[in-house]
């Protein structure tokens, strides 16, 4: 038996990708960009096993056993063999093309809740049969045929989805455009308003958008391209305030696509949109003051759940105004309520302490998340990150999460 075990990344996108030109080979209409977020706090981990005692190829998805005719999984591992298969192999290895493949993955965080859970699977599983097989090269083109944004997860730091014109998909590839420490200290605050299943997939989603949406056809031929450039420039320039901007422009955009949709596709809820008022409201503070590099901004994906950029200068504040405007539910302390990196208190000035809605009921936030901006796929070598029995090759009982 030949075992590797992996762990990948969330990525957050600030140019989205909504929308695709090729749904079978998953080839979106624009261009995106995105941060890929650190693995201490959200990640997939996945084990794959290959072996000439398996009878057939199996999947276990968070302790649960799935299909494998999943097409998408098919096209990932039919093109990793494919790939396998034009090298050349010596001994042995020649062998494990015929071999069986068993895939154990888990995720730390919520499944299909907006929170980019595809990403992170697709581009450990991908990676993970890269390593078992041998391939080499690009493999952002093999993780996009499992999710699209999937392909920007196999790097770190700020990366680049580029469409690419090829019918084929051949061109369509992700590409890191800066490291995770660009933006030095910067602070990822997700704000989870429901960990449950989203009523519309985004795979749904975007195709009754593209079908509906008259808006949506403005926003491929003239907003995103010209808003993607300028998003370059900003991170080429390292200009925070900019920055900021368009990332609230585009995921405000993004959703008003999903509202011009027929039927509307309706992601955000009321308290969706408390935090993204209290983020504007909070950003006029700093305006007022001249203070453009300690703006925040947010983006929301398919999903309730805003993720808010906050330089790292400001983070104790802006934690302490989203526990005093969102606090934790009666049955929750404060360090169940703030998950991820540990979370310092901060005194709040009189104006800061305005801000806010009128409604300061706990609850409404189920939990946040702080992290940071981390790197692409890990390769763990450890004999007990394993969720397969290295005798069986069927999950380790304890293994329900990552």
């Amino acid at each position: 038996m030949k075992t590797i075990t992996c762990t990948a990344p969330v990525n957050i996108a600030v140019i989205k990708y909504w929308g695709k030109r090729d749904e079978k080979i998953i080839l979106p209409l624009n261009d995106s960009i995105s941060f890929t977020l650190n693995q201490d706090e959200m990640c997939a981990r996945t084990t794959v096993a290959v072996s000439p005692s398996f009878t057939e190829d199996r999947f276990w998805l968070n302790g649960k056993e799935e299909s494998l005719e999943n097409p998408r999984i098919q096209n990932c591992l039919k093109e990793i063999r494919r790939r396998a298969s034009k090298r050349k192999l010596e001994g042995s290895i020649e062998d494990i093309l015929n071999w069986h493949v068993h895939i154990c993955s888990v995720n730390n965080f919520p499944t299909a809740a907006g929170l980019a859970s595809s990403a992170a699977g697709y581009a450990c599983l991908v990676y993970a049969l890269g390593q078992v097989y041998g391939v080499e090269g690009d493999l952002s083109s093999i993780a996009r045929q499992g999710s699209g944004s999937a392909c920007r997860s196999i790097y770190g730091g700020l990366v680049r989805w580029y469409k690419g014109e090829l019918d084929d998909g051949t061109d369509s590839v992700a590409q890191p455009i800066a490291p995770p420490d660009h933006f030095p200290n910067l602070r990822i605050i997700i704000c989870v308003a429901n960990a449950g299943r989203k009523k519309t997939g985004s795979t749904d989603g975007m195709r009754q958008t593209v079908q509906t949406s008259r808006l949506m056809e403005y926003r491929v031929k003239e907003s995103v391209v010209t808003r993607t450039e300028a998003m370059m420039e900003a991170i080429q320039d390292k200009n925070w305030s900019t920055f900021c901007d368009l990332t609230i422009a585009d995921s405000n955009e993004m959703h008003a696509v999903c509202l011009d949709t027929f039927p509307p596709c309706v992601y955000m809820t009321d308290t969706s949109h408390a935090v993204a008022s209290l983020v504007h409201q909070y950003n006029e503070v700093k305006i007022a003051r001249g203070d453009l590099n300690h703006k925040v901004c947010y983006t929301f994906d398919a999903g309730p759940n805003a993720c808010l950029f906050v330089p790292g200068a400001v983070v104790k504040e802006v934690l302490a105004l989203l526990l005093r405007t969102f606090p934790p539910g009666p049955s929750q302390s404060p360090t169940e309520y703030v998950k991820g990196i540990p979370a310092q208190s901060a005194t709040l000035s009189k104006e800061l302490m305005s801000l806010g809605d009128e409604d300061f009921e706990g609850g409404r936030l189920k939990y946040l998340i702080h992290t940071r901006v981390g790197d692409g796929p890990r390769l763990m070598l450890d004999a007990e990150s394993s969720l397969l029995d290295h005798t069986t090759g069927v999950p380790k009982p304890t293994n329900g999460t990552a």
